[in-house]
């Protein structure tokens, strides 16, 4: 092949990147090319476009640094694609493939288009861990639905080798770069500060520092036991790394060896894969008609509890710091994300739609399979064998917030108050609370 397209999408990185090392391997030059869409942009939480920029940017370094570059483009990705492969000439197309209702129309038109223009398409993995359809029930079925049998499966899968890192790209020459937008220049954004480094610095090369720190602490190996430690936080906080792909998630797979936090990459691909076979999971039950636990099968419409929930003013303390969380940091433990979900779903049964897309509207990390997965098994529609398990907030607190010391960081009116009065503040005169509201529901 004398010339391929290698278009990035969520595999922002050079490292294992199985996509670019074909096209490097199988063509005599590549163009390798990101196209901002609009449309994603718009419903994009603002914390992950600046991840997504500074990754990009990242990206490009690291690109330049081996002779070649990222080519920018804006607008609908597969008319870029087939646009720019007639204007250099371009034999074929290499991408990785993906999961969510517009990645798999993405590549449904992409497939369309370079038929329609003689252009070879390869799709490859790199997403996950082990590809979306290469797991399937012995029992029939296309998928599985539930997480045990198939984390023996995954467990037994064969992993593919990890692929080469390119150490030189060539680039045609008479190609324009295009330049990176800041927030401003783009869509629903104008309104915010320029990218910082944040909370999260997007990126490759960030990632890895990231990675590599927190295999030297020890992390793997502390993971089972602090996972749920709320104030001590002792996740990873690789999730945004591992959204835009900014990091192999088999090479970290890999890195972490067999335990605990393996198995949390391994919900991330089971979710992937019921996110392929059932695409509709961010606006249809995936396991319609399950009632919840007072035998009700609709959602309460409450717009004054639900502002509640969102803006971390529900009186419960381990619910509010959680929110409190998102709000300010674009991220909430994972914890956390458990306890407000259930909060809202099981007790105050206001659909679980509204709360996964206040999610997606604030999370750095937030991600088509993951975060609509984990609601569905969140409100007893999804994957979770007992739909009606409810999460109390109280014992919740207890059980991960022993000395209160993750509520206090985040709500600051009752930092002076011990464990139980945290627990319980509308026990507590209105002054010693500070404005913190009464429970809006008996927990």
């Amino acid at each position: 092949m004398r010339l391929a397209i290698m278009l990035f999408t969520r595999d922002l990185r050079l490292r294992d990147n199985p996509a670019l090392d074909a096209a490097v391997r199988r063509a005599q030059a590549i163009v390798p090319l990101f196209v901002l869409d609009d449309r994603l942009i718009r419903l994009a939480a603002p914390s992950r476009v600046r991840f997504l920029l500074e990754s990009l940017t990242d990206l490009r370094a690291a690109l330049r640094e081996r002779g070649g570059d990222l080519i920018i483009r804006r607008g609908d990705p597969v008319t870029e694609v087939v646009g720019l492969a007639r204007d250099t000439g371009a034999d074929g197309v290499f991408c990785a493939d993906d999961v969510s209702g517009y990645a798999a129309g993405r590549s449904r038109r992409l497939a369309a288009a370079c038929q329609a223009a003689r252009l070879g398409l390869t799709l490859c993995p790199g997403v996950t861990v082990v590809p979306p359809g290469e797991l399937c029930p012995s029992g029939g079925g296309d998928h599985y639905r539930v997480f045990t049998p198939y984390l023996r499966a995954w467990e037994r899968a064969t992993r593919r080798p990890e692929a080469a890192t390119p150490g030189q790209v060539r680039l045609p020459g008479g190609l324009t770069a295009g330049d990176l937008p800041g927030l401003p220049g783009l869509p629903g954004l104008a309104g915010l500060a320029a990218p910082g480094p944040g909370r999260f610095p997007g990126g490759e090369t960030a990632g890895n520092k990231r990675l590599d720190a927190w295999l030297r602490s020890g992390g793997p190996g502390g993971y089972a036991e602090g996972r749920n430690d709320l104030a001590g936080d002792q996740t990873s906080r690789l999730s945004p790394y591992l959204h835009f792909g900014c990091l192999s998630p088999l090479r970290l797979a890999q890195a972490a060896g067999p335990g605990e936090f393996t198995r949390q990459l391994a919900w991330r691909d089971f979710f992937h894969q019921v996110t392929a076979a059932f695409p509709a999971i961010t606006t249809l039950d995936y396991r319609p008609g399950r009632a919840d636990r007072d035998g009700q099968v609709g959602w309460r419409d409450d717009d004054e509890a639900l502002d509640a929930w969102r803006q971390g003013r529900t009186g419960v303390p381990i619910v509010d710091a959680g929110m409190r969380q998102l709000l300010q940091e674009g991220w909430m433990h994972n914890r956390a994300r458990m306890i407000t979900a259930s909060f809202l779903c099981k007790q105050l049964h206001i659909d679980w739609r509204l709360g996964a897309r206040h999610f997606m509207a604030l999370l750095a990390d937030g991600d088509i399979a993951s975060n609509y997965g984990n609601w569905q098994w969140a409100a007893g529609t999804g994957n979770d064998t007992r739909p009606g398990r409810v999460l109390s907030p109280l014992r919740q607190a207890t059980r991960f917030d022993t000395g209160g010391d993750y509520v206090r960081r985040y709500v600051p009116e009752l930092a002076g108050l011990d464990a139980a009065a945290i627990r319980h503040p509308w026990t507590l005169p209105a002054a010693r609370r500070r404005g913190y509201p009464a429970p809006i529901i008996e927990t």
